[in-house]
């Protein structure tokens, strides 16, 4: 299981963000813990399924609100909303990946469970990144990291690709990006955007550390093959494609989030791990300049905060930014007092 960064909160942090509180979505006693037993959880990444609705990955998912009892662990869980995230109630969930049904939510992959890989690393868990689909072959591919070591900052053997035709399981490929021993490898965290022949890869480095962030393409046919990837790299006169990656940002990041919303804007959403805040920036392309950071959601309005992910139904025209957020809290004994995902509402 996951160790939970320690935060402390700081006078310097301003006390509200630009995002509103709208609901929370995860929980025993909501639909997702009495009809697919997705109680405790985290992350609920949303990402466009081939077939237009809306899938969320979840990481490390227990049958009970609070993860020291380890009870049903299964990651990575998927569950699926058909219903805009503007609506007055907000998102609701339709149905569970791997389930006719109600019933307990599966894992979507292979997971090592503190055992193996199932290609030899000894692995602890396996946590999504990100989703992408692709309508012209009904494929969906998830971008996952295989946690070696939850030790902050946590570890990963690699980041990798897993491939489904039927949208309920999925085949982890040989497509893998090694860490180093080092742990600084900035191809770890990853989110996906595909705009026209290209499918745009930013990452960052795993564990929440600071370091810089990475952007490659690849043709969207190609997306398993590693080899087809190419970097956006600067020369110290120009910036092209076909380069090794440059650092596109600086920073303290946790995981990111990029979606081009309708409009045209390019939305980033992550965790600012230096002010402890979800921040957002926008560009008018995936290798134009980014804005600078505007604070969504602060520590002090959702104390131990993390994630901060782009519902893709977000708009530019209509400026509003739907985004799911993570809170992990616990007492001083270091029992969990909550675990779960929230939907907030903000402006770009």
């Amino acid at each position: 299981m996951k160790a939970v960064f320690s935060l402390l909160l700081s006078s310097t942090l301003v006390s509200a963000g630009a995002s509103v509180y709208k609901k929370r979505v995860t929980g025993e006693d909501l639909d997702t813990g009495h009809r697919w037993h997705v109680a405790g959880t985290d992350l609920g990444i949303p990402y466009v399924l081939e077939n237009g609705s809306i899938g969320f990955l979840f990481g490390d998912t227990f049958g009970t609100q609070w993860p020291d009892d380890g009870i049903e662990w299964r990651s990575p869980v998927m569950l699926r909303s058909a219903v805009h995230p503007g609506e007055e109630d907000g998102i609701i969930f339709d149905s569970a990946a791997g389930v006719a049904g109600d019933g307990l939510a599966p894992e979507i992959m292979h997971n090592g469970h503190t055992g193996s890989d199932g290609a030899g690393a000894t692995e602890y868990s396996v946590i999504p990144n990100d989703g992408i689909s692709f309508p012209e072959t009904g494929e969906q591919f998830v971008s996952y990291m295989s946690i070696q070591d939850w030790t902050a900052p946590w570890k990963t053997n690699y980041a990798g690709l897993a491939r489904s035709t039927d949208g309920n399981t999925f085949t982890r490929l040989d497509t893998k990006w090694q860490n180093n021993p080092e742990n600084t490898d900035p191809f770890q965290m990853w989110t996906l955007q595909r705009d026209g022949d290209y499918v745009y890869a930013f990452s960052v480095r795993s564990g929440r550390q600071p370091g810089p962030m990475m952007l490659q393409r690849v043709p969207w046919q190609k997306i398993a093959d590693q080899s087809a990837y190419e970097g956006w790299g600067w020369n110290g006169t120009t910036w092209a494609w076909g380069r090794e990656p440059s650092a596109i940002l600086e920073g303290n990041f946790g995981e990111p989030s990029v979606r081009k919303l309708s409009g045209g804007t390019w939305a980033m959403v992550y965790l600012n791990l230096d002010t402890l805040s979800i921040v957002s920036r926008t560009a008018k392309g995936p290798d134009e300049v980014w804005s600078d950071e505007k604070v969504q959601v602060t520590f002090e309005e959702e104390p131990n905060l993390y994630g901060g992910f782009i519902h893709p139904w977000s708009t530019s025209e209509e400026n509003d930014l739907h985004i799911m957020v993570s809170k992990w809290t616990r007492d001083d004994a270091g029992r969990s007092t909550a675990y779960h995902v929230s939907q907030y509402v903000g402006t770009l």
